[in-house]
């Protein structure tokens, strides 16, 4: 009897090794796979703008060479372009923090090999006509709310792929659902996405994973929105059997255990 419907996932042509430098870019997800590359060892660069979400704002990440315009809300000083983790009580350390993500990002995308993005919604929020990354929690009346078209995020991002043909790229999209956008809205939005990803390169299907393999509420958190850890170790694990040889996968098991070594909390 099955009790599964197994997403099939192809070997990849190209592997990603001890030799690779990895950027890591996008919705939270990106967060959770990239701590599984640092725990072992493997050298990623994880999100050096924050948690970003929607394609638009990614793709400004990547092409950001200079600080941009700050605001001052609530007794912080914001990068719109910025996850609140660049917030600062005083522009001159918010522009440093913002102009610091800018140097590690670029430096990143130049020396990477490997660059994997999520894409977490299509929904976007735009103050006076231009796409922002994060609200910093300003009023709702300060944006408009849009979902993105295909064409526009294909649009955005085939430049970027054109300027560095000489990395591997990899998209997927996140599992995780926008429950606050709606549950019909978050269905449209993944779908825009899915169809953008489908022309723009290499797909690892995260989403499907969760939602047709892991088709059930104990793979999730306690907010029912977000995996679980069992969830991430899992697709984790779909992702080392198909972008690693059996050499990487055996260091993998070795750097983890050394990881593991390190990071033990001794008990007395």
């Amino acid at each position: 009897m099955k009790l599964q419907t197994i997403v099939d996932i192809a070997p990849s042509a190209w592997k990603i090794g001890y030799e690779d430098k990895i950027l890591m870019l996008g919705s939270c997800f990106s967060d959770e796979i990239g701590e599984q590359m640092q725990q072992r060892y493997l050298n990623v660069t994880c999100n050096p703008f924050g948690t970003l979400y929607n394609p638009l704002s990614i793709a400004q990440a990547l092409q950001m060479t200079e600080v941009p315009e700050l605001i001052e809300h609530e007794g912080l000083w914001h990068s719109m372009a910025h996850h609140g983790a660049f917030s600062r009580a005083s522009r001159e350390e918010a522009e440093q923090a913002v102009r610091g993500s800018i140097e590690t990002m670029q430096q990143a995308i130049q020396e990477a090999t490997v660059v994997i993005v999520t894409f977490g919604t299509a929904w976007v929020y735009e103050q006076d006509g231009a796409v922002v990354g994060n609200c910093h929690k300003l009023p709702e009346s300060c944006f408009t709310r849009r979902r993105l078209t295909v064409e526009e995020i294909v649009a955005a991002w085939q430049p970027i792929l054109a300027q560095y043909p000489d990395k591997h790229w990899l998209f997927t999209v996140s599992p995780i659902r926008h429950i606050r956008d709606g549950l019909h809205e978050n269905q449209l939005s993944k779908a825009t996405l899915l169809q953008a990803v489908e022309q723009l390169g290499d797909y690892f299907p995260s989403y499907e994973i969760v939602l047709d393999e892991l088709r059930d509420y104990r793979f999730y958190a306690d907010d029912l929105v977000h995996p679980s850890s069992m969830a991430v170790n899992y697709i984790w694990e779909r992702f080392v059997d198909c972008f690693c040889t059996n050499q990487t996968k055996n260091e993998l098991v070795l750097q983890h255990k050394r990881w593991k070594h390190e990071h033990h909390r001794l008990l007395h």
